[in-house]
């Protein structure tokens, strides 16, 4: 027999049917029943609430429930539209799929910005538990007088506790509203809609007369002393000397009023991320790595006759799932080195434009509610999501992942922009004329400089040491495979990269060798520019020659080769150990096999984290105990670092394109380095290391030294670390950012 597979909007269906039942049943019996509990410190349900009200709300809820399932599932019909992704929970991944959700539910994310999670907290958690309230009142009304519990010194900590959770949902509420409305934080003011006002004071109203019934209640029962433990409820209740049930009635009516109004609105506006952004962090694990793009069939041999992401119908339902659970919070804005100088991209308006076009073309006919509502302004005709975004907005991303890393409910807006960008480049060859440019060279040079590749490893020449350069052919009989990267050959800068780093694992007595003019271009360019026929072309390549040689083995100076070969290689079937320059001298300096003892940088030195080494993959530490090493070395962070640094401008192939709109990042950003004071700059990319040292130039600074950490680190070893020049003092505003930055 074949297995019933039900689709998840039936199974939405299902829940939603099967939940009303059980509110359907139990009010049935309850009356039937009359139960009741006399204890003496207790509260009747509905006090002073006639029968007839009682059961239209029994007979109203359910109708609102099982309207809010209707328009819930027909979003999630929505999702099914998109391609397979698969998230399913096995036992390999509970923990991490539980930890994810724990880290997301618990505010961990939101609380890097302390005031704007604080206040959102404060509204998420009392809403939540006012919400465990009601349902822990309900539970007991129903159950019968020998089970009931909400008496006594329970009902009494319960009242505290009511009212606490009340106290600190109504004050996150006015919070919200200062800060909406008053304050007006740019990334919140440019995406205020009517609904927002409408969410809002829907649950002011819920808080507010929830506080007021309460006190009106009280009151009407001539204030019994065990209800003092109602600390607002209680002492509101002296404002009415007498007894009024009309008003208790009325207030009563409003305050369920606003309750079903908030079921009304849960899945037709953005509210309905209370349900689909815990769903969406709990999908967060998937099974390819944090830095890897989406694989591909050989494009040489699949028969698909599209590639890349144009429709709503070519993305993957986790994709369609992340519009769904966007907040609008506009976080992602704030850390978009693009957005920041002035370019085209908003990573929120890509999820929100996807959104729109899902939303607007979906199976049912009349569509569903998009995330911020409709703009009569602007149509969809079709569910061609290019309808609503520019190219220009999708070649101006660096991939930085910066948006992705703040992102509070783990949205991957990356993900959509280069599979964006493979239907550009591989189906309308529309990307920017010097981009043309690159892919001929990795074509026909196999690297995006278009140098000659006989020439790779000419750099040797002139090194006090040998280093062994294999034509590929032969068995790999080193312990290390040194690949040294296309900048790292061909850039006279990062020539010296590699010359310092091959110094010091000589110095470690590292076993290394070197591909030479065998070793191709990684395909990260091209890849994540959407080209992946070259893409594949030289990773094949690649893989074909490593795995014949038998190489375990890597160690690279470039994030992006590093992030390539580690992570989206065994796409290829290529398997390797692959470590990057920084964990690799950290673990030879731990390990004493190489001899820090006499290294000496009398310098304060800033880093500047590399984005496919940090968000991409999560190294943090190792470049920065690397420069600890030093004896003398003051590292001083920037403003932005960490998992908060700005990107150079360089990454997502913005290295090979013109930068013609707005400011330079590499200026924003060499500006926010040069204000920390230091007299040195360390890097760990060599697209970064070009960046800063070009934008520092820029700026006129041309006493700062640029360099990477290798050098830096040598320079230390062979006695070139003398005290720094005098820096300029750090500026009062290091950062130099806009509106759109602001933390709060």
């Amino acid at each position: 027999m074949r297995r019933l597979r039900l689709k998840p909007h039936q199974l939405v269906l299902i829940g939603g049917v099967l939940f009303t039942i059980v509110i359907v049943g139990s009010y049935a019996s309850a009356t039937a029943e009359h139960w009741h509990d006399k204890s003496p410190v207790s509260r009747e349900v509905f006090f002073n609430v006639p029968g007839a009200l009682e059961a239209v709300f029994y007979g109203v809820l359910p109708v609102l429930i099982l309207s809010a399932t209707w328009l819930f599932s027909r979003r999630v019909r929505n999702w099914e539209r998109g391609q397979p992704d698969n998230r399913r929970t096995t036992p390999k991944n509970f923990k991490r799929r539980a930890g994810d959700f724990r880290a997301g539910v618990y505010m961990q994310t939101l609380l890097r910005d302390p005031a704007a999670g604080l206040m959102h907290s404060m509204i998420y958690f009392g809403f939540l538990s006012l919400f465990a309230v009601t349902t822990v009142l309900e539970v007991d009304h129903q159950l019968p007088p020998s089970w009931k519990f909400l008496h006594g010194r329970t009902y009494e900590g319960y009242s505290a506790f009511a009212d606490a959770a009340g106290v600190v949902f109504v004050l996150g509420l006015l919070w919200a509203v200062w800060r909406r409305y008053i304050r007006k934080v740019y990334r919140v003011r440019i995406k205020t809609r009517p609904e927002d006002a409408l969410i809002l004071g829907t649950f002011l109203v819920i808080g507010i007369t929830g506080f007021v019934t309460e006190a009106l209640r009280i009151s009407a029962q001539h204030r019994p002393a065990f209800e003092k433990w109602s600390f607002v409820g209680y002492p509101l209740s002296k404002l009415w000397s007498t007894p009024h049930p009309g008003a208790h009635q009325a207030l009563w009516v409003v305050h369920v009023l606003a309750f079903g109004l908030f079921v009304v609105i849960l899945p037709t506006t953005k509210l309905r991320h209370m349900v689909t952004s815990p769903l969406n962090m709990y999908l967060r694990d998937r099974e390819r790595p944090k830095g890897a793009m989406r694989p591909m069939p050989n494009l040489m041999e699949t028969e698909l006759e599209s590639f890349g992401a144009s429709t709503i119908e070519d993305f993957t339902w986790k994709q369609l799932l992340d519009t769904d659970a966007c907040t609008v919070c506009g976080r992602c804005t704030s850390v978009c080195p693009a957005h920041a100088t002035g370019k085209p991209l908003d990573p929120r308006e890509i999820v929100l434009k996807v959104g729109a076009v899902m939303a607007a073309t979906g199976p049912d006919e009349d569509g569903v509610s998009p995330v911020v509502g409709d703009d009569p302004e602007i149509t969809i005709t079709a569910n061609n999501v290019f309808e609503r975004i520019s190219a220009e907005e999708i070649w101006a991303c660096t991939s930085c992942k910066a948006c992705d890393e703040i992102c509070p409910v783990n949205i991957e807006i990356l993900d959509k922009i280069l599979d964006m960008r493979r239907y550009l480049s591989l189906m309308e060859s529309n990307f920017p004329a010097e981009l043309g440019n690159a892919y001929r060279a990795m074509e026909s040079q196999s690297n995006p400089w278009g140098l000659n590749q006989g020439d790779r490893g000419d750099w040797v020449a002139g090194l006090p040491i040998e280093v062994p350069v294999l034509d590929g052919s032969g068995p790999f009989d080193h312990e290390f495979l040194y690949w040294v990267g296309c900048a790292g050959s061909f850039d006279d800068k990062n020539k010296k990269v590699t010359q310092a780093t091959a110094k010091l694992l000589h110095r470690a007595g590292i076993d290394f060798a070197i591909l030479g003019p065998s070793e191709l271009c990684t395909g990260d360019p091209a890849r994540r520019s959407g080209n992946e026929y070259v893409f594949q072309m030289l990773a094949m390549q690649n893989v074909e020659t490593l795995n014949g040689m038998g190489v375990k083995k890597i160690v690279t100076q470039c994030p992006h080769c590093f992030n390539t070969l580690k992570n989206e290689y065994p796409q290829l079937g290529g398997n390797y150990e692959v470590v990057h320059h920084s964990q690799l001298l950290e673990w030879l300096i731990a390990t004493g096999k190489l001899d820090m003892s006499s290294a000496e940088l009398d310098e304060r030195v800033v880093y500047h984290d590399s984005c496919y080494l940090g968000r991409h993959n999560d190294v943090y530490l190792a470049p920065r105990k690397v420069l600890g090493s030093l004896k003398g070395i003051e590292i001083v962070e920037a403003p932005r670092s960490g998992t908060k640094g700005m990107c150079c401008g360089a990454g997502g192939a913005r290295m090979w394109m013109e930068e013609s709109i707005g400011k330079k990042v590499n200026t924003e950003r060499s500006q926010e380095l040069i204000a920390t004071g230091a007299g040195r700059v360390a890097t760990a990319c060599p697209f970064c290391y070009i960046m800063m040292d070009d934008g520092v130039k820029e700026n006129g600074r041309d006493d700062i030294v640029v360099q990477d950490i290798s050098m830096h680190l040598l320079d230390a070893l062979e006695g070139r670390g003398g005290a720094a020049p005098t820096p300029a003092p750090p500026s009062a505003d290091p950062a130099g950012e806009p509106e759109l930055a602001d933390a709060d």
